[in-house]
């Protein structure tokens, strides 16, 4: 049998079934009514002769043309209470019209006040986006240095910037000419330039190694293998009067991949 023959046989097994059903209910209900056979009840048979001697009792009603004083007609506008706009309050479109206004001003003051904190200037320096006083440019070269010689980057959360030293001339590498070394220290970004991500430093291979994608560069944020398009950007550096070492922070500084590396990379093995 098809599907549709089996819809349909079972349509008419349910009809059939529903049909048997109803007479079935119908001739329960024929052999039940019977005269109905039982003993009075002297209660009802009391309370009935008393309401029959209550009716017997009650004044009977005015004949037809006798006179019946009518009481004269209210008029309701003459009985209207007048109420002032005090005790009746606000009507239900005042009360939405109001909560509208009342919803569309808080979002145009929300809006007004977000716009102003975008475009109103930074008063005062510091925090990402400007220039970031980092410390003594003497101790934070000293901090980058592991005991055994090798290189440890050190993290400036405010810059989201990590300082490397650079000890030697720029001349001849990607760097030159730029304003990115300053008392032998360079500010890498911590973005990897490829998706975004941030790169963690791995100091067994002396590098950086983004876990996001596989991009890898040396710890002069040279480009060294992966997806990344260039190396890692880095940030205008400068040394203050007070031999403080500013980051701008505003200022980023894109370098294509660099032919010559300026540092080896990897010293061992990889963090990935």
């Amino acid at each position: 049998m098809t599907t549709i023959q089996i819809v349909i046989v079972a349509f008419a097994v349910i009809g059939l079934i529903a049909t048997l059903a109803i007479l079935s209910i119908a001739a329960r209900r024929g052999e039940g009514e019977r005269a109905v056979v039982g003993r009075v009840d002297r209660t009802a048979l009391r309370r009935d002769r008393a309401a029959s001697r209550a009716a017997r009792a009650a004044p009977e009603p005015a004949m037809a043309g006798s006179h019946v004083p009518e009481a004269a007609p209210i008029d309701p506008l003459e009985a209207r209470q007048v109420v002032d706009e005090g005790q009746f309050g606000v009507t239900r479109r005042q009360f939405f019209n109001r909560g509208i206004l009342g919803i569309f001003g808080l979002f145009l003051a929300q809006f007004g006040i977000a716009s102003l904190a975008f475009m109103w200037p930074k008063l005062k320096p510091g925090g990402f986006g400007s220039k970031v006083v980092a410390g003594p440019a003497a101790d934070l070269l000293a901090q980058v240095f592991l005991p055994d010689g090798r290189i440890t980057p050190l993290f400036v959360p405010a810059a989201q910037t990590y300082l490397v030293p650079f000890q030697q001339d720029t001349a001849g590498s990607s760097f030159a000419g730029l304003p990115v070394v300053a008392s032998e220290l360079m500010a890498l970004w911590q973005r990897c330039v490829h998706l975004g991500c941030r790169v963690p430093q791995c100091d067994a291979s002396q590098g950086f190694e983004c876990p996001c994608h596989g991009s890898r560069y040396n710890y002069h944020g040279e480009y060294e293998s992966g997806p990344a398009p260039r190396n890692l950007d880095r940030f205008v550096v400068s040394v203050d009067d007070a031999g403080e070492l500013v980051i701008d922070t505003g200022q980023v500084i894109q370098t294509a991949r660099a032919s010559v590396k300026t540092i080896q990379y990897p010293q061992g093995p990889s963090c990935l």
